[in-house]
């Protein structure tokens, strides 16, 4: 079925069911048509039975709070939904309308940078984008833009070049190679080795290579690449060769994590290698969707020609985004809750969701049931397949089973070469407490006996829901 196509009744109009109280007065004024599902209605609906409308049909989304499949934040403050209720309309493309919302934007560039140890906070440059996704695509911009500047004498226009990458990133990577028309280097999983290491990422690199992703924070199972490993093997290979890679972190997660969990951990604007960094801001940014954050260390890594300048309160404010129109509400919600947590109330709520994701991950692990690759000690984040000998379910069953009891949990399979491992992952955030898990547990121990009792794992393999989005 196309995108976006809904399916017809006979009359070519299908119609959503309305309860006669949704009527403003009498009960029966103006309900006697329903307005259709996938055309725009004749005439006007009453503002309380429109919403009850979609109210109701929303009922059927899953809890967001038991969603352990998402990494996007389920929880804010009340004071942090009053702010954004009051930002809402404010267009962050228009900076000289609404100079204070673009001066918060900046302070939150100014707060990242010195985070991330930019030699020079205040030469550092950056943006806040709609997540990490379209952060992801203006870095890898910057790095083909670079490339081709530094190689304008020696190539054509029409030069392709590469980007080398774990075959664990994030779908945006591969998004981005192909809309940029730029080779994905992939380096495939081998064993127990589930992301990029330094050797394997210098191995692909060549002349025409822009650049290298770390990622710090895997999605597949929450573990850091060694980002400083990978600078020093590109370090060899320029003293080797001459080719001068840069890096790109991809920091969607850990650029919240390990600056406050994590400090003596070197993978950010420390390594001269290092040329950018994004993080999602409605991830353990702590703020809802959807707001990103992509930043240089300087100047000389983000080429001017990408950037366009708006001129407001008579001064200049650079902006480099792939979206025009989007509210300031979850920019104002980031600096809200940068100045809400300062760096020991992000330090207590990201240990407080790694506790409970290694509480929570030895619990599973003491089952016997289940095998962990990762425990949760890096990104509050693991993942875990079926011990070697069971054979009555798998990790399909589980992720359906616990749905039944309104638990989200993704069953995936591993990209090539460990497209034989299937395994089931859980996202600890902050409003999953150690309550929560312990419910989580208590479904999951009452789960196994039926499982167990099993003949075999349920249903084909092509039958099942094993799409990987997060």
């Amino acid at each position: 079925m196309p995108l976006h196509e809904g399916s017809d009744a006979k009359d070519g109009r299908q119609h959503l069911s309305v309860n006669p109280f949704y009527g403003e007065a009498d009960p029966v004024a103006g309900m006697a048509t329903a307005p259709p599902r996938h055309t725009l209605p004749d005439g006007p609906t009453a503002p309380r039975a429109a919403y009850q409308l979609v109210h109701d049909e929303l009922m059927l989304d899953g809890n967001s709070r038991l969603n352990l499949a998402t990494f996007v934040t389920t929880w804010m403050e009340p004071h942090a939904d009053v702010l954004m209720a009051e930002c809402r309309d404010k267009n962050m493309i228009d900076k000289d309308e609404y100079p204070r919302t673009a001066d918060l934007e900046q302070r939150c560039v100014a707060m990242l940078a010195d985070l991330w140890h930019a030699p020079d906070p205040t030469a550092a440059v950056g943006c806040s984008t709609t997540g990490s996704s379209e952060a992801c695509m203006l870095a890898g911009m910057a790095l083909k833009r670079r490339w081709s500047r530094a190689n304008a004498d020696r190539y054509p226009a029409s030069a392709r070049p590469n980007l080398v990458m774990g075959a664990n990133v994030q779908v945006c990577w591969e998004k981005f190679c192909t809309f940029w028309e730029v080779e994905a280097r992939q380096v495939p999983m081998r064993g127990d080795r589930f992301h990029l290491d330094g050797e394997s990422a210098a191995a692909l690199c060549d002349e025409n290579t822009i650049g290298v992703v770390a990622v710090l924070g895997s999605t597949f199972d929450g573990s850091y690449e060694p980002v400083a490993e990978i600078c020093a093997a590109l370090d060899d290979l320029q003293e080797r060769t001459g080719l001068d890679i840069p890096v790109h972190v991809d920091a969607a997660s850990g650029g919240m994590i390990a600056p406050f969990l994590d400090p003596g951990l070197v993978w950010d604007f420390r390594l001269p290698r290092v040329a950018s960094v994004n993080t999602s801001g409605h991830k353990y940014g702590l703020v809802y969707p959807g707001v990103g954050w992509a930043l240089w260390r300087d100047r000389q890594a983000l080429p001017e020609e990408l950037v366009f300048h708006v001129d407001y309160l008579g001064g200049d404010m650079p902006t480099f985004a792939l979206n025009f129109s989007r509210p300031g509400a979850q920019v104002v919600a980031q600096y809200y809750t940068f100045l809400r947590l300062g760096r020991e109330g992000y330090r207590a709520v990201q240990q407080t969701t790694r506790d409970v994701a290694r509480s929570l991950a030895d619990r599973i692990g003491a089952l016997g049931d289940f095998r962990l690759l990762t425990r949760g000690d890096e990104l509050p984040v693991f993942a875990f397949t079926t011990a070697d000998g069971v054979r009555n379910f798998d990790v399909f069953d589980v992720s359906r089973r616990m749905r039944e009891r309104g638990w989200l949990i993704p069953a995936y399979t591993f990209p090539p070469d460990r497209d034989d491992l299937s395994v089931l992952r859980i996202v600890c955030r902050n409003g999953f407490s150690h309550d929560l898990s312990d419910l989580f547990v208590a479904d999951l121990e009452r789960l196994l006996p039926e499982l167990r009792a099993q003949g075999g794992p349920l249903g084909g393999r092509a039958g099942r829901d094993t799409a990987f989005h997060h």
